[in-house]
This record gives structure tokens, C-alpha cells and sequence, in this order.
């Protein structure tokens, strides 16, 4: 198994304080990829607060970039973690990180041994690891918590969980790293460089995921007035999955299809010719 490239994604984040921390916290652990989605500021990288909480971790900081969209931020990401306190409803399965990360890295642990037929999607070791983090005020939304793979919960005092987010941060770090040096050998492990990854990104997976949607509108299959949770569901199914690139262009291949047919059914001659 080659080591997987990490990433931390900053939902929305509010707080300039906190994008420094957080970047404490990676410099701390060995890791620099750091990605913003839509924050508060427009020019955090480069506040004051935000270069006094760094604390040194300037190099973080100059290679962390800024996007609009979370989907922008997960090019290259095979497995997507959210950090969610409350499990969410055909949401993707919530565990404690030091549990997950050892089904994911394929420890074999005896604890664990009689969960391998439940979690058989991590057959296919992963590319990319993205941690997600959602705003300070809100956490994560449910949107952005279905397109994950798992949901990471923080084992905490049940009369008290609420984190500072960048303390999550180091949190889930360290315990990646952790891991990582367990099954690589040693804490000095460097994380990966990046490389394209054999299997569909997930930033392919919600364009493929979209098209879908589109066209299950079209055909009739949605409604778009009450979707219920049949794009979630679809999600996870694909999640669990895996497909690889040449399976996106295949499924979106079957949407095209799908739009084509529908357009043909709601012409005035029924699409003959």
C-alpha cells in the first residue's frame, strides 16, 4: 500500500484565530494541505490573528489555498471524513477516528476482526483522505455530510462534547498520524506527494452524482418537490462502491442516455423521424 495524500478541508470557517491554529496543529503533526471553502474572510491567510495563532506554521499558511465550493476542494480525494457530533439519518456510518482509521488502513485487530464483512468497502485502500470540518456556529451540513464516506465522532464528556475547531483539528491529526506511523513504520513517515488516484475522485463522483439527478428528474424517476433521501442513499451506495474513472464515464454515459430518451418522449411526435 502506498501512503494516502491528507488533506483538511475549513468549511466556512468564521474565526481567523482558528484557520491559524489549525494550521499549528498540521505543521505539528507533518502535515501542509490546507484547504478553505468560503471563509468568513476573504483575505484570512494574511490577517493578524490568524499569523499570531499559526505560530511559526507560516509555510501552512502560504500553501493553503481558498475555494468557493467544497467540491472544488476535494480534487484528488478518494475518502471523505466528516466530523460530525450527531449521526445523521442514511448518513454514512459514524465511529470513533482511532476505529476507523484502523479499518481503513487494515490493521487486523481482534476487536475488530467480526466487522469485515460490514465494512468491506475498504477493500480498496484509499488515494486521497479528506478531513472535514464545518463551520464553528453550525458544524456540518447535512448536504455535506451525506457525500462522505464516514463520520468521525470525538469520543467526549456526554454533558459537555463541544470542541474549539481547532482542537478538533489536532485531534483527528494526531490520530491520523498515529496510524500512520503504525502501519508505515515509524511517526517521521512523510505523507504522500501528490498523484493522480486510480480511482474516481470525489469531487468526479458529485459531478457523476449530479448528472444522475438531473436526469432522474427528467425521466420522472425524482421529484424534485420531494426528493426524500433518494440522492443520500445513492451517495452511499456509490461511496461503498468505489467506481473507478472509466466507471464515471460509463454512469454518466447512462445519464446522457436517460436525458436523451426523456427529451425524445416530450417531443410532439414522440421523437420519431
Amino acid at each position: 500500500m502506498h501512503l494516502p495524500r491528507t488533506r483538511f478541508v475549513l468549511i466556512q470557517t468564521s474565526h481567523a484565530g482558528n484557520v491559524g491554529a489549525a494550521a499549528r496543529a498540521l505543521k505539528v503533526m507533518g502535515f501542509d494541505d490546507l484547504v478553505l471553502v468560503a471563509p468568513r474572510w476573504p483575505n484570512v491567510l494574511r490577517r493578524a490573528e490568524t499569523i499570531a495563532r499559526a505560530s511559526g506554521a507560516l509555510d501552512v499558511l502560504e500553501r493553503a489555498r481558498i475555494v468557493p465550493t467544497l467540491a472544488d476542494a476535494l480534487h484528488g480525494m478518494t475518502h471523505l471524513c466528516a466530523t460530525a457530533m450527531t449521526p445523521r439519518d442514511f448518513g454514512p456510518p459514524a465511529r470513533a477516528p482511532r476505529e476507523h482509521f484502523d479499518l481503513l488502513l487494515k490493521h487486523e485487530l481482534p476487536a475488530l476482526a467480526g466487522q469485515a464483512l460490514e465494512h468491506d468497502f475498504f477493500l480498496n485502500q484509499p488515494q486521497g483522505v479528506a478531513f472535514l470540518f464545518g463551520c464553528e456556529r453550525y458544524g456540518m451540513s447535512n448536504g455535506d455530510v451525506y457525500r462522505c464516506h464516514v463520520a468521525l465522532s470525538i469520543p467526549t464528556n456526554p454533558s459537555y462534547g463541544s470542541l474549539n475547531l481547532a482542537a478538533a483539528v489536532q485531534l483527528i491529526a494526531y490520530d491520523w498520524r498515529l496510524a500512520l506511523a503504525r502501519r508505515f513504520g515509524g511517526f517521521d513517515v512523510q505523507p504522500a506527494a501528490a498523484a493522480p488516484p486510480a480511482h474516481a475522485d470525489a469531487a468526479q463522483v458529485a459531478g457523476m452524482l449530479a448528472h444522475w439527478e438531473q436526469a432522474l428528474v427528467q425521466i420522472g424517476f425524482l421529484d424534485p418537490a420531494a426528493p426524500k433521501k433518494l440522492m443520500p442513499r445513492l451517495t452511499q451506495l456509490f461511496n461503498r462502491a468505489q467506481p473507478t474513472q472509466q466507471d464515471i464515464h460509463i454512469l454518466r454515459g447512462i445519464a446522457r442516455a436517460m436525458q436523451a430518451a426523456a427529451r425524445a418522449d416530450a417531443a410532439p411526435d414522440g421523437g420519431a423521424h
